[in-house]
């Protein structure tokens, strides 16, 4: 089993900052993200000198069947909820539909 590094980006509605902070300043999904094989999530925003938010997301994968965590993640009515409350806050990216994986160019262990 090897680890999968992901980042990925999204736009994130400037009013939506606070409370998308507060809410995952709690438990949330966190019991889920580790069920799936998820480790070292890191979620970080960036306001731009043009006002839009940014957020920037990493994580590493552990598993040894990525689609079919991910399918069984998508699946859990607690994430559901979750995302109806986080996905109307973001802006995706132009031609994305949500949250854009990155390419990763460099990597030091």
């Amino acid at each position: 089993m090897s680890t999968r590094r992901f980042g990925m980006v999204i736009g994130l509605r400037p009013e939506a900052v606070a409370e998308y902070k507060r809410l995952h300043a709690g438990p949330g999904v966190r019991d889920l993200l580790t069920a799936a094989n998820i480790r070292n999530f890191n979620i970080f925003i960036q306001a731009f000198p043009d006002g839009r938010h940014y957020e920037f997301a990493y994580y590493e994968y552990v598993g040894d069947d990525y689609e079919r965590d991910m399918a069984e993640l998508n699946r859990h009515p607690r994430n559901i909820a979750w995302l109806e409350l986080c996905d109307p806050m973001q802006v995706p990216l132009p031609g994305a539909e949500g949250w854009l994986e990155m390419e990763r160019v460099y990597f030091n262990p």
